[in-house]
Parts: structure tokens; C-alpha cells; sequence
């Protein structure tokens, strides 16, 4: 029997050339960003990518992709729960 939860899910797979571009499939959100940091929500969890000059080139999230072209220095995952818990957004709990 195929579990429920994964269903709706779209595989989550990141392709990184060069340090300089990076391919993401799997985004449900992109929660913020600038030239230094990106925020996404994937399929896999939070996603935050550092670097400089970072500019978001392609966003679709019909299709859950996101194409990012910079000095990309960093990227870490870290787990959905817990956000929105509270009835609070992300950014609300950000800026506490």
C-alpha cells in the first residue's frame, strides 16, 4: 500500500554546476531572499542557500523549480516541524 503522505510529493533534487548555478526541483515556497541568502521550503524541508550575488533567475512553482545564479557558498537543510506551530509564519518567527 503506498503511504498517504508522500502522494502529493514532488521529488526534490538539487544540480549544482561550477558553484555558479544551481537547478532546484521539489520547492514548495521560496520564503525570502536576497543577494546574499536564499530561504526555500522543499519537499525535504527548509533550504537556505548562502553566497554572494545570488539572484533568483527562473521560479516556477507550478512545476516546484527554481534556478539560482551566483557565488553559491553553502547550502543547509533543516526540518518543516515546527514552523507555523504556533498559527505563526515563518517570518513572523524570524524577526522575534
Amino acid at each position: 500500500m503506498e503511504n498517504l503522505n508522500n502522494v502529493n510529493r514532488r521529488p526534490h533534487k538539487l544540480m549544482l554546476t561550477d558553484r555558479r548555478t544551481c537547478t532546484i526541483s521539489g520547492v514548495n515556497d521560496v520564503l525570502s531572499f536576497d543577494i546574499n541568502e536564499i530561504l526555500l521550503e522543499t519537499e525535504q524541508g527548509m533550504l537556505m542557500i548562502k553566497g554572494n550575488e545570488l539572484h533568483v533567475s527562473r521560479l516556477s512553482l507550478d512545476k516546484g523549480e527554481v534556478d539560482v545564479d551566483g557565488r553559491i557558498d553553502s547550502f543547509t537543510y533543516s526540518e518543516n516541524a515546527g514552523y507555523g506551530a504556533k498559527g505563526e509564519s515563518l517570518i513572523a518567527r524570524l524577526f522575534k
